[in-house]
Parts: structure tokens; sequence; C-alpha cells
């Protein structure tokens, strides 16, 4: 997925921390909803490792938001279901499809 878009927007940066206590941080590009659920649709970062070109073909993650109660933050679980991940991904491409380049499967 290549962006197409010269102009420059503010890009939205969120941490998530793993199950190890490290904090890794994503670009934002979307919340979907779906089946009554809240989806983010993230960029994991791209590693500009020296000698080593950009990937540009760059995959998204999709996680399920998860609400926190009693002023707790919201939570990203990570989704099994292909069928989920694929509609959202789905619903993703047909919005952005003017913002976006994606590489046919």
């Amino acid at each position: 997925m290549n962006k197409s878009t010269p102009v420059e927007e503010e890009i939205e940066i969120i941490t998530l921390t793993d199950e190890n206590g490290e904090d890794m941080d994503f670009e934002f590009l979307d919340q979907i909803d779906y089946e009554g659920k809240r989806y983010a649709v993230l960029l994991p970062p791209i590693e500009d490792v020296e000698g080593e070109e950009e990937n540009e073909d760059e995959e998204v993650l999709i996680l399920q938001v998860e609400e926190g109660g009693n002023d707790e933050a919201e939570s990203y679980v990570f989704v099994d279901d292909d069928d989920i991940l694929s509609s959202v991904f789905d619903i993703f491409k047909e919005k952005f499809k003017d913002e976006f380049d994606f590489a046919e499967e």
C-alpha cells in the first residue's frame, strides 16, 4: 500500500505496549465500525535501517478497540477471525481508495 497524496497531513501516532512491557508506535489510519464493534486500522512503524530500502508494500494492523471502564484507557485486542479482518479491511479500502494505492493479492 503506497500513499499517493502529496498533501501534508498531521500523522496521529499511538503507542501500544506489548506483553513484554515494550512500547511500539503505530500510525493511526482510521477507525472502522463493523457489526457493533470498533476496529482501529494501524500502520506499523517503518524500520529505517541504514543500507536497507524501505518496504513500500506495508501491511496494516487491524485491532479491536475495547472500552475501558471507570476512567480506564481503551485497549486494543488482536483479531483472530480472518472473515472479520477481511471485512474490516474491505471497508477501509473502499473508504480510502482515492488516498492509497492498494496492491491486489
